[in-house]
């Protein structure tokens, strides 16, 4: 399969042919084993291994490191194919190119990020991330381990409550305060292969879904080079490209999980009709709202990656109170929006959708839509909204 990919999707379209086909074959095996990833709580090896065959780690890559130069518009839609398929694997892809679009685009002129970008895209690399630690928890603002250095070289010791599939990933790209003597809030983002870091198992992953993250808690022991740092402060990072990308990449995840769930509740509302001699049956009205809020949904996501192709060269949009509220409010009203249809779909199957021994069942995909809520905690985010938008006046007109 080429990584040559001429013609790149425009903003308003979707994946291009190539793309497209190779998606396909990726979400074919990710459906194929979604059952037993979820059942068993195990890595979703198969489905990973079919994205690297099919190339679709190192999209994002710019060409001149080797890569195809994806837009973040593909990699959502990447997302919600994977999210029909299999959670798990769906959520592990947008992890892992979450930290592929911090690389890239914060990378500057280090020529050790640039090899391994260049790594990334012709081995198929899969980074995993660490931004949660101790009793911070969801915040990723604040760091407690710091980087200790010895000339050239760095350590850090950071006992981390989750790292998603981190025991299965050929990388971990960590936050950490960027000295003993720094405040929290002083964060640098530093890339570390495998062979640079142990793993010393903490906190064990038995969920009520996402089981197949493998999102456990270790102590990480690395040591490695300073130039492994990002040479832009976290700060910086995280306001330009991690949490934009990370709130619609997520929001694509749950997007094909909601998908999944409709289509389900569509197939059994039309069963049933035909059944009943066109008698549609009593939970056709939540087919009705199931499919109101997954269509609300994907217009957000659309708008969303809209504002954001408009303002990415503009460092100071991004960083506007306006900007970084509409994006984390983007992370609270997806994940409700999601929650809100597969909740409706199931309602919609009634008991049909309640069992997990039917073409129906709902239960996969409810468990693992609850976590949405979850994952960066939407109250944290209101009430740091909350604070933040105390500082805004209140529009006087429905125009800008």
């Amino acid at each position: 399969m080429t990584r040559d990919t001429a013609k790149r999707a425009g903003p308003n379209h979707g994946l291009d042919g190539d793309l497209k086909s190779r998606m396909r074959a990726a979400v074919a095996s990710a459906s194929a084993n979604a059952d037993s990833v979820d059942r068993d709580a195990r890595f979703p090896a198969e489905a990973i291994e079919a994205l690297r065959r099919e190339r679709l780690l190192g999209i994002m890559v710019p060409q001149e490191l080797e890569g195809e130069r994806a837009s973040l518009r593909d990699v959502v839609d990447i997302c919600f194919g994977l999210g029909r398929a299999c959670s798990s694997t769906a959520l592990i892809y947008a992890m892992h190119q979450i930290m592929v679009a911090c690389v890239v685009r914060h990378r500057r002129d280090s020529a050790w990020h640039e090899e391994l970008l260049r790594r990334l895209a012709s081995e198929q690399l899969l980074l995993a991330s660490s931004t949660t630690e101790g009793q911070s928890g969801g915040n990723l603002r604040v760091s407690a381990a710091p980087i200790e250095r010895d000339g050239a070289r760095i350590r850090l010791e950071r006992r981390a409550t989750v790292i998603s599939y981190g025991a299965h990933a050929d990388a971990i790209v960590t936050t950490a305060r960027r000295s003993a003597d720094a405040p929290p809030s002083d964060q640098v983002l530093v890339a570390f292969l495998k062979d640079d870091y142990v793993l010393e198992p903490i906190v064990a992953w038995d969920t009520l879904g996402m089981r197949g993250t493998c999102s456990a808690g270790f102590t990480l022991r690395a040591s490695g080079s300073s130039e492994q740092i990002l040479p832009e402060p976290y700060e910086t990072i995280h306001v330009r490209t991690m949490a934009p990308t990370a709130h619609l990449a997520w929001a694509g995840v749950w997007a094909g999980i909601a998908a999944s769930a409709v289509e389900r509740a569509r197939s059994f509302i039309r069963q049933a009709a035909r059944q009943a001699g066109g008698q549609p049956p009593p939970g056709a009205a939540h087919y009705t709202k199931a499919a109101r809020s997954l269509r609300q949904l994907r217009d957000m996501i659309g708008a969303t990656l809209r504002r954001f192709e408009a303002s990415s060269s503009d460092e100071a949009r991004l960083a506007s109170l306006e900007f970084q509220t509409m994006i984390n409010l983007t992370k609270v009203d997806a994940s409700e929006l999601a929650v809100a249809a597969v909740t409706s779909a199931l309602r919609a199957c009634g008991l049909s959708g309640y069992r997990n021994d039917t073409e129906f069942s709902i239960g996969r995909l409810l468990r693992d839509i609850l976590s949405s809520p979850l994952m960066i905690s939407n109250d944290r985010i209101l009430a740091n909204v909350a604070n933040t938008s105390l500082l805004s006046a209140v529009p006087d007109s429905l125009h800008d």
